[in-house]
């Protein structure tokens, strides 16, 4: 039997508390933001995760001073490094494996006018263009060369300048990568229909208190004076927006009451609402969620009668990190939902193992997949199964603490690429978890 998998018995129900990790997808941009600077930047609430320790083992090879403070607080120290470090094999083949690291381009660009990239792996959720990226820099004036053999990236310039780019899509990797090639670039720098997410905003406030000139944070147009350097500063990382909407998913299939701590609900946008269209009853109490126990949740329909459709798109639109814990919490509700995933056509795939488990689910196309709830007449059952990425992982996961049997979850590596501890922290809530 493989050692990558949880063994799971479902069907119990869980209370507690739980307190969730820092954010994973801005802790690569945070992380990445480093490089900008000579001076010390501190860190703090960075997740114990896969992707993220990749990330910072990656930044000590290329010669930034790591220091570990505490289990979730490090200080870096990017004054000496080399980019050319990109350049070695060994570097290359590391590199390869996360996709995160592309977020070193835009700030190696402006520091060092050079950067280097093996195209970067990842989750296998369908295709994701790198051009927002290349485009934008070429904007700003650099050059880039795709080696084809080799899968190999580079990027040189003379000088960024500053100019108006109007990108062809808001793509927050993208976005956050032409923000921190702007900051060092001569002149202004305006971006259009620019990403706009809660992290896209906590790495521009950071860059600001670095001495940076960001104008517009929050909205679709932001305005980049550039500057001659940057300092140091210290800065949090924001609970994961994505653990906590899997926390809600989970209490609502398991029957169970869970209290969600600290969870910045002035950052969470549109997330409650749509698990409220669920059925599921939030109690926001202070900064935490409460999911109390509930026996049924019912799908609302549209006003006019016709079934709910949840589709995914660009913030402050649905996050389509969370679609497929939406799919896998309506398979117990009472109702229909249509879940329409529009930016990638392949994260539904997963779908035929919770078939398996006896759910109710049309799979239409790539993009849409129809969920007739059933309402708790009969528990879904354990089955061997894999985790295809990260977020169907982990909904892989909800559905088997809810059923009923044993459930055998492999290729957990991909759970752990974005979740922390997720089978001890389940474990103290109640769960029957094993990492075998």
């Amino acid at each position: 039997m493989s050692a990558d998998a949880f063994e799971v018995y479902g069907g119990k129900p869980l209370n507690g508390t739980i307190i969730p990790q820092g954010a994973k997808n801005e802790a690569l941009q945070i992380l990445s933001a480093v490089l900008l600077s000579e001076e010390d930047i501190t860190i703090s609430n960075i997740p114990n995760i896969l992707d993220v320790n990749v990330l910072i083992e990656l930044l000590s090879e290329m010669g930034v001073s790591v220091n570990k403070i505490n289990d979730d607080t490090y200080t870096f120290n990017a004054k000496a490094v080399d980019p050319d470090i990109l350049l070695t094999e060994n570097f290359k083949r590391r590199a390869g494996h996360l996709r995160g690291s592309v977020m070193i381009l835009g700030p190696l660009l402006a520091r060092f006018k050079k950067a280097y990239l093996p195209t970067p792996g990842g989750d296998k959720i369908g295709r994701r263009r790198l051009d927002t990226h290349f485009l934008g820099f070429v904007e700003l004036g650099a050059k880039y060369h795709y080696d084809k053999d080799n899968s190999f990236y580079s990027l040189s310039t003379e000088k960024l300048i500053g100019k108006y780019i109007l990108l062809e899509e808001p793509s927050v990797t993208g976005t956050a990568n032409i923000v921190m090639a702007a900051v060092l670039a001569e002149g202004t720098t305006t971006i259009f229909n620019a990403a706009c997410e809660p992290y896209l905003q906590q790495l521009c406030g950071m860059l600001n208190r670095m001495g940076a000139k960001i104008k517009g944070i929050g909205s679709n147009l932001l305005i980049i004076e550039g500057v001659q350097k940057l300092g140091g500063t210290t800065h949090r990382l924001l609970p994961d927006m994505i653990e906590i909407g899997s926390f809600i998913g989970l209490a609502a299939m398991t029957k169970s009451t869970i209290t969600i701590k600290d969870a910045r609900v002035d950052m969470l946008g549109i997330i409650p609402t749509y698990f409220q269209k669920l059925g599921i009853h939030l109690e926001i109490k202070n900064d935490d969620i409460i999911v109390h126990a509930q026996e049924k949740y019912e799908i609302q329909t549209f006003i006019d009668g016709s079934i709910l459709t949840i589709s995914d798109g660009p913030w402050p639109l649905f996050t389509p990190d969370l679609l497929s814990i939406i799919l896998v919490t309506a398979t117990q509700a009472d109702g229909s939902v249509l879940i329409h995933q529009k930016m990638f056509e392949s994260r539904l795939f997963f779908v035929d193992k919770l078939i398996d488990m006896g759910a109710k689910i049309i799979l239409c196309d790539p993009h849409r997949a129809t969920v007739i709830g059933i309402n708790r007449e009969y528990n879904l059952r354990g089955i061997n199964m894999s985790s295809p990425d990260i977020r169907a992982g982990v909904s892989l996961l909800i559905a088997a603490l809810s059923a009923e049997g044993k459930s055998i979850i492999s290729n957990i590596h991909q759970i752990d690429r974005g979740y922390q501890y997720i089978d001890t922290r389940l474990q103290a809530l109640g769960a029957d978890i094993k990492r075998l």
